[in-house]
């Protein structure tokens, strides 16, 4: 385990912060969130409550991370994928008319995180 740094901290327990709200909006009655967004508002309430729970669930992993204050280089490699690949594919679907522009918008809040993550694991960590 690698001990963190303040500014480190600090982007963990906002990416928690996100995270915990962005999953109340994939919950089956998070349809009028979603759509805010610019996210699909339909799907099936077994995949939405399912994507809602990974995100919660990484949330709380976040939030421990920041607490605890150290972390396993893995795991922030995971978490910088992660947050990439959502912003990537909310790009995707915007380029090919799936979605209006204000997701992958609202979506690079994820961009931010996954560079800071980034930013840490090729640092001087």
């Amino acid at each position: 385990m690698i001990l963190l740094p303040p500014w480190m901290r600090t982007a963990l327990y906002a990416t928690a912060v996100m995270n915990v709200l962005a999953a109340v909006s994939f919950l089956p009655a998070g349809a009028p969130v979603r759509a805010l967004v610019g996210l699909p508002e339909d799907g099936h309430p077994l995949y939405v409550a399912t994507v809602a729970m990974f995100i919660f669930l990484f949330g709380l992993a976040y939030l421990w991370t920041a607490i605890v204050g150290r972390s396993d280089r893995l795991f922030i490699a995971l978490a910088a994928g992660g947050k990439f690949s959502f912003f990537a594919t909310l790009v995707c679907f915007w380029w090919i008319g799936s979605l209006p522009l204000r997701a992958p918008v609202l979506g690079s809040a994820d961009l931010f995180f996954s560079v800071l993550f980034a930013i840490w694991l090729f640092g001087d960590a």
